[in-house]
């Protein structure tokens, strides 16, 4: 990531212990493309550990549940610190912005495809991962069209894996009252009805947008 400007609103990057842990990276020589890439391997074993938990039984499957919320919350942890290594660090790389956008489709694909093969269902976890990837394209359009990264909700990249995060420690202990997969179907569906309800507000946004810049121009 290089881009100095038109960030992700985020309190934690604000925080002692992130700004901490940036300046330790950098001081590491730790480029902000690798924390990038270490988003998709994080992300990667998020999703293996939801699908390996789908076939698990008892402690393996609680493990590995617990597992998958740890890494979906490394993920996040990568997003938070390739920015802050790049731009209070100073070390922003001309094929950044690439890296800072690219890692983050591919992680959203591991976690929810991995999710809903642990379920038996991966329709819905690639109908939540493409509608998660639209929410990243229609506010990449609004940048290519000019307007302001539009990074709101509902369902923006935090909140979905707060919610996967929740899923997946609930899902853990879901044998004691024998459930079987309920907690994640459910939470699959909210990121899905959630992320296409999101990328619907986000185009209605940039249109309104659009509309009032051809206003002014005119």
């Amino acid at each position: 990531m290089s881009e100095t400007g038109d960030r992700r609103p985020l309190a934690s990057r604000n925080t002692r212990w992130a700004q901490a842990i940036a300046r330790r990276l950098a001081s590491m020589n730790v480029t902000p493309n690798r924390i990038s890439q270490a988003s998709m391997l994080a992300a990667a074993f998020a999703g293996l550990a939801f699908w390996l938990a789908g076939e698990a039984q008892d402690g393996w499957r609680a493990g590995l549940f617990i597992a998958a919320a740890l890494f979906c919350q490394l993920r996040l942890l990568c997003n938070l610190f390739d920015g802050m290594v790049a731009v209070e660090g100073g070390k922003g790389e001309a094929d950044g912005p690439f890296w800072n956008e690219f890692p983050d489709r591919i992680a959203d694909i591991f976690i929810f495809t991995g999710a809903g093969f642990a379920i038996g269902a991966p329709a819905l976890g690639f109908a939540a991962a493409s509608f998660a990837v639209l929410t990243a394209y229609v506010r990449e359009l609004g940048r290519a069209n000019g307007a302001p990264s539009d990074f709101s909700g509902p369902m923006a990249k935090q909140h979905r894996m707060a919610t996967m995060t929740a899923a997946a420690l609930v899902s853990a202990f879901e044998g004691l009252w024998l459930g079987d997969g309920e907690v994640l179907w459910i939470a699959l569906l909210l990121v899905m009805i959630g992320a296409a309800l999101t990328a619907l507000l986000r185009a209605r946004r940039q249109i309104a947008w659009l509309k009032q810049k051809a206003t002014r121009e005119s």
